[in-house]
């Protein structure tokens, strides 16, 4: 495997320059092992690489550290096919969520990701709201985002549904597939599995993100589980990311099913994702208009005449308000390195304990 196989273009060689001068090796992080341990791929195989201790003095926050997806500086040691980690490279995009806990910390689940896929399910499962939430992070990443509808033979009206999403989210590519009949997946394939491009499954448990995955990658690599019947909600068969090779030559990054996505810091994507609410309020006969009863409002006209759903103002009005009540504070710069032994929290996918959000 070439380093060009795995994404590797003249941008990031420009950003390597002085890591070489270094006598550093270029690599891709293609997976996490554990906490400060990762497989990454060179031009001359996989290795085992570690943070050293010189890495601590670096990374002063947790987002510094490396993610599925990052390229990185190593250092191979002479003894052992093991590598030193010593510098991340600046990321171009990221898919990030606040990490699982009582205190705001930045937890990336993919980097440098060209095409965010966000997967859901067409069974008791689907949540149009849920589905919203996803694209706000996937708009704040900075990647392209392209909407699934899996298990298209478990639902009677699948066009209808995806006609139901596509006025959810306008200008957002949304294809129907599933992976038991393969419908739509030559089409996904076609238009995003490209050579050399990089693309990360998002989705909740039991959308069947894993078997689509395998029929996508024609073996069956990725461990699979049934739903409960009740539900449609499934476990994590996916326990941790990964970076593959896809036989199309595109690159590939599984990631657990989240069971809930707390939005990290997506101002940005928030405005991105609701653009058309964001052109029609400044329309707005008064700048500050909250849209709820004042005079000359032209998104409440809007809704009003069928114009614009009110299930798309209504989850803009969730989604905004938790932005204002969740926003991330950073801790001052070394805060966290001049604490002795520090070292990155584990990374969790469970859900809040103390402040729960619902996903309606």
């Amino acid at each position: 495997m070439t380093l060009d196989t795995l994404g590797w273009s003249e941008f990031w060689a420009r950003a390597f320059v002085p890591h070489a001068a270094a006598g550093l090796e270029p690599a891709r992080v293609v997976c996490e092992l554990r906490r400060n341990f990762y497989a990454v791929q060179t031009a001359g195989g996989e290795v085992l690489a570690e943070c050293g201790g010189g890495f601590f003095h670096v990374a002063r926050q947790p987002d510094q550290f490396p993610a599925v997806g990052d390229w990185v500086a190593v250092r191979r040691r002479d003894s052992e096919p093991r590598a030193d980690l010593h510098a991340v490279l600046p990321r171009r995009t990221k898919f990030s969520r606040r990490a699982a806990g009582t205190e705001g910390i930045e937890q990336i689940v993919a980097a440098n990701v060209d095409t965010v896929i966000l997967v859901g399910g067409l069974d008791r499962n689907f949540n149009p709201r849920r589905i919203q939430r996803f694209l706000v992070a996937a708009k704040e990443s900075g990647a392209t985002a392209v909407i699934v509808l899996n298990k298209s033979d478990a639902c009677a009206e699948p066009e209808v549904m995806c006609r139901h999403v596509e006025g959810l989210v306008p200008g957002v590519p949304v294809i129907v597939t599933s992976a038991r009949t393969r419908r739509g997946l030559k089409a996904l394939t076609a238009a995003y599995a490209r050579p050399g491009q990089t693309l990360v499954f998002i989705g909740s448990s039991g959308v069947g993100k894993s078997s689509l995955i395998n029929a996508l990658m024609r073996d069956q690599g990725l461990p699979t589980a049934e739903v409960r019947e009740k539900d449609s909600k499934g476990r994590h068969t996916t326990t941790r990311r990964e970076l593959v090779v896809m036989p199309s030559g595109a690159l590939l990054i599984d990631t657990p099913g989240i069971r809930e996505l707390q939005l990290w810091s997506a101002e940005d994507g928030l405005e991105e994702a609701f653009s058309d609410l964001v052109a029609l309020a400044a329309q707005c006969r008064f700048g500050r208009c909250t849209h709820q009863g004042e005079p000359g409002c032209a998104v409440e006209e809007a809704i009003q005449r069928g114009a614009f759903p009110r299930e798309r103002f209504e989850s803009y009005l969730k989604l905004k308000a938790e932005q204002a009540s969740t926003k991330p504070k950073r801790r001052k710069p070394g805060a966290l390195a001049d604490k002795p032994g520090w070292r990155r929290p584990p990374e969790s996918d469970q859900p809040f304990r103390h402040r729960h959000h619902r996903e309606d």
